[in-house]
């Protein structure tokens, strides 16, 4: 018996280490490599995870962020079927999920004089 196997998506986490933390800074970079997405096309793609990808928009982002193909798709085992919840989220990520974690933006401070 084989394992079945499932992925994790970790677009918004690479983007993040490479300081890129708005969607809008991801789609002029595809527009350059000929991928058109509309901006909500580009959001689901960084915050979802997708289940039908093409091949040049992967290759695309794998060109834009330097990396490999591992770091983006991390494969593994399908831990048994469980109904999504609201604390899982409904977007194909789990609740415990790091997100970007440490690499957020330091918040702005508005200083009045």
């Amino acid at each position: 018996m084989t394992a079945k196997l499932d992925y994790r998506w970790h677009l918004r986490e690479v983007m993040a280490t490479r300081g890129m933390f708005s969607t809008t800074d991801l789609r002029p970079l595809l527009a350059e490599r000929g991928i058109d997405l509309s901006p909500s096309q580009t959001y689901r793609l960084v915050v979802e995870r997708p289940e039908r990808l093409s091949l040049k928009t992967l290759m695309a982002l794998l060109d834009i962020l330097g990396c490999a193909m591992d770091e983006l798709i991390e494969p593994v085992p399908v831990a048994g079927r469980r109904r999504e919840t609201a604390a899982g989220g409904g977007d194909g990520t789990s609740g415990n999920d790091p997100g970007v974690g440490e690499f957020r933006p330091r918040r702005a401070r508005i200083v009045r004089e």
